[in-house]
């Protein structure tokens, strides 16, 4: 255990740093606290639809079978499921990309942000990497992700051949906060939690200071991988930037409109591969049971030996991939 006193000299450091200059610039610009988006580094892989910018790229044959992969936050990033490029050797061509305002993409102020624009991202991504209008499409969503592909099935529920969920919080709003309330239990003197929330008092910013407010999201991030949390990850996950704007505009627009994605879900009558985790503590059969039911036709299965990122680590992904391989060549 760190001492409060012992913890006062980095922080102290790092208070008097975020006032330095280097080369005219703030420790607090981005690409120092956090890396820089696609705006501002053009080395970076990336693609421009539906009037942005995004971080994004493909593995595999551009005529295969498309794969779209679509990350968890909402805010975080597609480097924790690189882990998907296996399948482009198994005749896939797999899509990557950072979803508007997270990780390595543009960013935006808070009420720019809906569930409407992130569907229609979707689509977007969609158009620009597919090849052919005969072309199959499947979605694998984890967690947020999940909950988008679902979001996007219910609006488009002829456009998609099949689709991968990983522990979606839900798909009605009661659903999403019950899972929430349950994959956040952390008690009040937690250790991990303490040290991710410490330096708030020092570190403050704004509604449009992205580049702070990613860099303290990201630290709250780690709470979720510590060893009490319920959701039984092996350890850290690796990522490159947190969204914190888009992450809190999100949350606050459930809040508001309590949305349901389920009410045309009864018109995707393909099998569905629903996945949950054994270690989550806060999921289990029950939730996935609960969630599920709003598809019409599932494949339900459970991830041994893994918690809720199971696609990121050793032990999930080797008993996720062949089950995930084998529905997918299914369709």
């Amino acid at each position: 255990m760190i001492s409060q006193k012992n913890k006062l000299i980095p922080i102290a450091v790092l208070a008097f740093s975020l006032l330095a200059c280097t080369k005219g610039k703030l420790i607090t610009d981005e690409g120092n606290l956090v890396p820089k988006t696609v705006k501002s580094d053009p080395s970076l892989p990336s693609i421009t639809v539906n009037g942005s910018m995004f971080h994004a790229e493909a593995f595999g044959n551009p005529s295969d079978k498309m794969l779209v992969i679509l990350h968890g936050g909402p805010g975080s990033d597609y480097r924790h499921l690189l882990n998907c490029k296996e399948l482009a050797a198994h005749g896939y061509y797999v899509v990557f990309y950072d979803q508007r305002g997270s990780g390595l993409s543009e960013r935006y102020s808070k009420n720019f942000y809906s569930i409407q624009v992130m569907i229609d991202d979707l689509n977007a991504v969609i158009a620009h990497y597919r090849t052919s209008p005969a072309q199959k499409v499947f979605l694998l969503g984890h967690s947020w992700g999940a909950m988008l592909a679902t979001a996007y099935i219910n609006q488009y529920p002829m456009a998609i051949r099949g689709v991968i969920l990983g522990e979606p919080g839900g798909f009605k709003w009661k659903d999403i906060k019950d899972y929430v309330s349950r994959s956040r239990d952390f008690h009040f003197t937690s250790e991990t939690l303490n040290d991710a929330t410490y330096q708030d008092q020092f570190i403050t910013g704004n509604e449009n200071e992205h580049a702070i407010l990613d860099y303290k999201f990201g630290l709250m991030a780690t709470a979720d991988n510590s060893e009490d949390s319920p959701i039984g990850n092996e350890g850290p996950l690796p990522f490159w930037r947190a969204g914190a704007v888009v992450n809190r505009a999100l949350f606050d627009l459930g809040e508001k409109e309590k949305p349901d994605w389920t009410t045309n879900l009864y018109q995707f009558t393909t099998k569905v591969f629903f996945a949950y985790s054994e270690r989550n503590r806060a999921y289990g059969l029950d939730h996935a049971q609960l969630v599920s039911s709003a598809y019409p036709n599932v494949q339900l299965e459970k991830i041994d030996g893994a918690g809720h990122d199971f696609i990121s680590f050793p032990a999930g992904w080797t008993n996720f991939f062949p089950k995930a391989l084998n529905y997918l060549n299914s369709l």
